[in-house]
């Protein structure tokens, strides 16, 4: 008995090195990479993670620790965070990227079940984007458009849609405070974001057709959610641009104004709404294959404008309001396709 008992325990254990060794992830470098941004490419910042790497590649470095082109290396395991991103597909209805308490969400309807969705926050990494000031303090576009992306991104998981997070900040989550820090940590899904405007926005357009390929929904959209930068007098209400000639953009685009007029009128009566619809030859528009939506939320100069950015309440108003508009517009291409 006791001898079963030891070949059944050798067994496990086996299985179970088996198992860890099989988890290692491996890769190939790229040109002209050095330690750091070859692991900072797989989503592993920091210096822990260089030396670590150097200690499970010791005999695959050249001198100095260089990297030799064509030679596998294996990667130190994910950690903290960085390892709950990459376990969340894992993990049905949860999504470390909204942050700790709101990770956990529940899908309680089937609205949008079979729709898919690629949200794109403006800027990010090395671009802050426009910047606007209260007193002394800034208001940097790429971290509100974040935080309403993650706003709009949990709302329309809720509704049952497949959702993806193009721009991806491992440490932010939805955040509920005025002023929201400037960080250049975010990345396009993993990868580091180019300096250069031309690459950064060929990227991000490279990762949602990479992605839009291998989706199988029959409605796809894409967008990419902006704040404007203009004279601080100039206020503005959400205005929108489409793909000039997709008809399923601008139909989008309309949507969402007839949506934002609605809800003017209802929380806000007799203020108005004066936001737009244009077609507009923007690069993400005309290298992006799904149909397309380009928001612009407001004047991040503008006092009253920034009201709309700054509370808590606003940022989940719009979010909650571009989520509307989605469901309002994917309703109708149903009835079209049937």
């Amino acid at each position: 008995m006791k001898i079963k008992i030891n070949i059944l325990l050798t067994l496990l254990f086996t299985f179970f090195c088996l198992g860890t060794l099989q988890a290692q992830e491996k890769a190939f470098p790229k040109k002209g990479e050095g330690v750091e941004v070859f692991l900072k490419r797989h989503n592993r910042v920091g210096s822990s993670y260089q030396k670590k790497f150097i200690e499970l590649n010791k005999k695959k470095l050249g001198k100095g620790n260089t990297l030799r082109m064509g030679v596998k290396y294996t990667l130190p395991p994910l950690q903290g965070k960085e390892a709950a991103v990459a376990s969340s597909k894992k993990r049905p209805n949860y999504e470390p990227l909204f942050g700790k308490e709101l990770a956990a969400y529940k899908v309680n309807s089937s609205e949008l079940k079979g729709a898919c969705f690629y949200l794109v926050c403006g800027h990010g990494g090395p671009d802050p984007g426009a910047i606007g000031k209260i007193g002394s303090t800034k208001l940097h576009e790429d971290e509100y458009a974040y935080d309403i992306v993650l706003r709009l991104a949990r709302n329309l998981m809720m509704k049952g849609a497949k959702v993806h997070i193009i721009i991806q900040d491992a440490q932010d989550g939805i955040r509920n405070e005025k002023y929201l820090k400037n960080s250049k940590r975010e990345t396009c899904m993993g990868k580091p974001i180019p300096f250069n405007q031309v690459r950064r926005l060929q990227q991000r357009c490279n990762q949602i057709n990479s992605l839009f390929k291998q989706d199988r929904y029959a409605y796809k959209r894409a967008i990419f959610v902006h704040i404007d930068s203009r004279n601080k007098g100039h206020r503005t209400d959400v205005f929108f641009y489409h793909q000039e000639k997709n008809s399923e953009s601008k139909h989008l685009a309309k949507t969402m104004k007839s949506t934002f007029a609605q809800k003017y009128k209802k929380y806000q009566p007799g203020r108005g709404f004066s936001g737009t619809v244009d077609g507009r030859n923007l690069y993400v528009l005309r290298h992006t294959t799904p149909a397309s939506l380009f928001v612009e939320l407001g004047n991040i100069q503008n006092s009253s404008d920034q009201q709309r950015l700054i509370l808590n309440n606003n940022r989940q108003a719009l979010a909650n309001w571009l989520c509307d508009g989605f469901i309002t517009d994917y309703n109708r291409y149903k009835k079209k396709t049937r």
